[in-house]
Formats: C-alpha cells, sequence, structure tokens
C-alpha cells in the first residue's frame, strides 16, 4: 500500500466543508501514486528515477447543478470548494445519483519489487539479445508501480484498495547498411515479470526478419499477432458503449441480442482477471465479470450510473474517468477475448499465401471501422511458413466485415495494455504493396 493515503484526512475534511457550503452532496476521489522507473539506452544503464504523486476530485452538487475541482497535493480544502462552487454555477442540473454503501478497505493487489531488481531484469533482457544479435541496439524501460485509490461520499461510501505493478518495454533497433529494423515488446504483470517471454518474443521477430519477401498486392488472408490485435478490438469496444447506444453513433445501437460477428468471437470483462483488475469503478461501483459479445452475439452494453439510468439497465460497474478532471463515463479496464484452439504456428500454416502483421503505424479505425494502416513490422507468408519480412506494405478492410465469417483465433493469448487477446486470422484483407 502507498503510505499515508487512508490516514489523510483532505477527503473528509472536503465532504464536511461541502455540506457546510449549501452542497446536497458530494463525492472525493484520490489517487496517490509511486513510481520508480529504471531506463536503459543504448545497451546501458542510463537513468533511475523515483517520483510520488496525490490527485484530489471533488464533486458537489448545489440545486442540483455538478462541480468538479482538482488539487495536486496537499492543498488548502476551502480553495478545491472554492473551485468546485464556481463550476457548479455554470452547469445546469442533473439527477444526483452516488452509490450508497459503508467503510470497505478491498485487499491489496501485487507487490513492491526493489530497484535491484528491475535492474536486473533489464540488464538479463539486453545480455540475451546480444548473445544472438550482437550488432543489435537494445533500449529497456523497466518500472514499479504502486497507486491507491480511495472513493468518499455523502452516501456513506469509503473504500479504498492498492495496486502494484510492474511494466517493462524492451526494443532493438537493428540496422544493416541501408536497412533499419526496430522490434518492441511490453509486459504488465503483478508480483514478477516474465523477462524469458518477453525476450522471447523480441529474439523471433529478429529471427523472422533476417530475410526480406516480396508480397503482391491483393486480397489474401492476414494474421495479427497478439501484440497488433488490439486494433481489431478497440473498434467493437466503441461499438458496445453504452453511451454511444444513448447518442445513437454505435452501428450496434440495436444490436442487442443479434449476431453481429463470427460465432467463434467471444469478448468480456472480469475484475480479478490480469494486471488491470480492479474492485470498483470510479464511481464506487463495484466491478463484476460480465459478456459483452458471447459467440458472436451482442449480449451487453457497458454503462457508468447516468447511461445506465437513461437505459433502464442500471450501472454494470465501467463508471472510469479519463483523468482526475474528468466526470465519470463508460469505459472499459480490461476486456479478454477468448482464445481459439490453434496455435500462432498452425494458423501460418494453413496459410498458401499471406501476411502477419505485427506492428502497426496509424490511428485506430474508430467507430466506423474501416481501417487502412501501413505495415511497421510484418512477415510474407508462404506455402505456410514465414518467408521474410515485407517493407512498404499497407494493410486496408473493415473490422464489422472481416470479423462476420472467415475468423479464426489463435490459442495464444496475452496482455497488449488493457486487452488480453489471441492472434487473429482474417480472410480477404486488402493489401498494397509500395
Amino acid at each position: 500500500m502507498v503510505p499515508g493515503l487512508t490516514d489523510d484526512s483532505l477527503a473528509e475534511k472536503l465532504i464536511d466543508l461541502a455540506l457546510k457550503r449549501g452542497a446536497e452532496a458530494a463525492e472525493v476521489l484520490q489517487s496517490r501514486s509511486r513510481s520508480r522507473p529504471v531506463f536503459f539506452e543504448a545497451n546501458r544503464l542510463k537513468q533511475l528515477e523515483s517520483s510520488a504523486a496525490l490527485g484530489t476530485a471533488l464533486r458537489l452538487w448545489i440545486n442540483g447543478r455538478p462541480g468538479l475541482a482538482v488539487a495536486y497535493g496537499n492543498v488548502d480544502p476551502e480553495t478545491i470548494i472554492d473551485k468546485a462552487l464556481a463550476i457548479s454555477a455554470l452547469n445546469a442540473p442533473e439527477t444526483i445519483d452516488l452509490v450508497e454503501g459503508n467503510s470497505r478497505h478491498y485487499p491489496d493487489m501485487g507487490q513492491e519489487v526493489p530497484v535491484e531488481q528491475l535492474i536486473e531484469w533489464g540488464q538479463a533482457m539486453i545480455d540475451r539479445i546480444r548473445s544472438a544479435y550482437p550488432e543489435v541496439i537494445c533500449g529497456v524501460d523497466v518500472e514499479c508501480d504502486v497507486e491507491t485509490t480511495r472513493i468518499l461520499n455523502t452516501k456513506g461510501l469509503d473504500c479504498h484498495y492498492s495496486d502494484a505493478t510492474l511494466s517493462s518495454y524492451l526494443s532493438a533497433d537493428w540496422v544493416r547498411g541501408d536497412d533499419f529494423l526496430s522490434v518492441s515488446d511490453g509486459q504488465t504483470q503483478r508480483d514478477r515479470l516474465n523477462v524469458d517471454a518477453l525476450t522471447h518474443q523480441v529474439l523471433q521477430r529478429l529471427a523472422w526478419a533476417e530475410e526480406s519477401a516480396e508480397v503482391s498486392s491483393g486480397r489474401m488472408p492476414v494474421i495479427f499477432t497478439a501484440k497488433a490485435a488490439d486494433m481489431i478490438w478497440g473498434t467493437l469496444q466503441s461499438a458496445l458503449s453504452g453511451k454511444r447506444v444513448v447518442e445513437r453513433s454505435s452501428p450496434w445501437s440495436s444490436a442487442l441480442g443479434e449476431q453481429m460477428t463470427s460465432p467463434r468471437v467471444t469478448l468480456l470483462q472480469d475484475p480479478e482477471a490480469g494486471p488491470f483488475s480492479c474492485p470498483f469503478d470510479d464511481e464506487g461501483t463495484p466491478t463484476q465479470r460480465l459478456v459483452f459479445i458471447d459467440k458472436g452475439a451482442v449480449a451487453l452494453f457497458y454503462c457508468d450510473r447516468a447511461v445506465g439510468r437513461t437505459l433502464g439497465a442500471g450501472s454494470t460497474g465501467n463508471g472510469f474517468r479519463p483523468g482526475l478532471g474528468s466526470y465519470p463515463t463508460p469505459s472499459l479496464y480490461n476486456t479478454l477475448v477468448e482464445p481459439g484452439m490453434r496455435s500462432l504456428e498452425a494458423l501460418i500454416a494453413s496459410i498458401d499465401n499471406g501476411v502477419l502483421v505485427d506492428q502497426i503505424l496509424g490511428g485506430d479505425p474508430g467507430i466506423a471501422g474501416d481501417f487502412s494502416v501501413n505495415i511497421d513490422l510484418g512477415y510474407r507468408i508462404h506455402r505456410g511458413k514465414l518467408v521474410g519480412r515485407v517493407k512498404d506494405t499497407m494493410v486496408a478492410g473493415n473490422i464489422y466485415t472481416a470479423l462476420k465469417d472467415n475468423v479464426e483465433l489463435g490459442s495464444d493469448g496475452d496482455w497488449n495494455g488493457s486487452c488480453y487477446t489471441p492472434s487473429v486470422l482474417l480472410d480477404g484483407l486488402s493489401i498494397t504493396s509500395g
């Protein structure tokens, strides 16, 4: 646990002052964090850092009008109250809907790791890469973060938990004459990093890229590795937002219960899975295991309290803030895509002519699902084997169309950011090679 937050009286003072100044209701969200990153650059240890931060967000309502103020560090409670009151006067009235409850300390998750261990992990990854490829230049970031979150309101709710996570990012730059190759991958875990797995991923990509290959333009099957597949699921996550359903901006606004993707696709969230789990959202609503797409059918839209009330379904425990200075909005804290039966190697072996995509350049497809992105790191598949790295190549298509038919998911599920996904084989995407 990050020391000091649960003993800090700032949250209680803000609640008391808000009520004394005429607020009908108030809520305080506090986040205290401590970070210890270690940086390696050009194969050498470059920098050790340590930072700590405390952020406090106050929401209050005067005559139903919401006001939000944020402060960092130890500040005067009256100053925060004054700011929130001033913002409240500018807003229209809304329904006040706070979570009722009592005091609850959820179990802490993860454990801190000493900086010496972080350095050891970083150096071990570099040594292993350079033992295989001495000419490669490596960079590594290894970090231990501890964050304590607390939410307190005038309905009696007071809950908090502490979360320690470990993260690592490994990059390898390989210059061969006029050819420049950059391979990178990352990992986030609790308790211990699996540096062997992360290093193996980068070594495997370097080996695949030892040769170059040409690929013809046209429509063909494309495999997105777990590292690249989050582009696909980001569009579906947007389509499942209850806020977009209310706004009628989701193409799935009227699709509840309907088959919208291949039956091979099941997308869910699990509050106890992986390093991105959390016991409650930023409104204090407990998180829960939910299935949003069940074997291709739209089963549920995720909501915060306001959107859930509008849809008549209630909150799903997905009311999160993009930042302390923002109001809660429907968001996903983690998503899991159920893996398939065949390994990545088996998917590759099933393709006569296609492309494997591992890193992309370009923005997300957006809610419309159309995408056209440059392949930053990709490989040609010929007769079931990877024959070399492709260059100056783009892949294009539409997410919704591609996920309708001829979809296969690998068995190699892995966390990519806050999305747990396997590799994904999509048929009939457009490849353009320059």
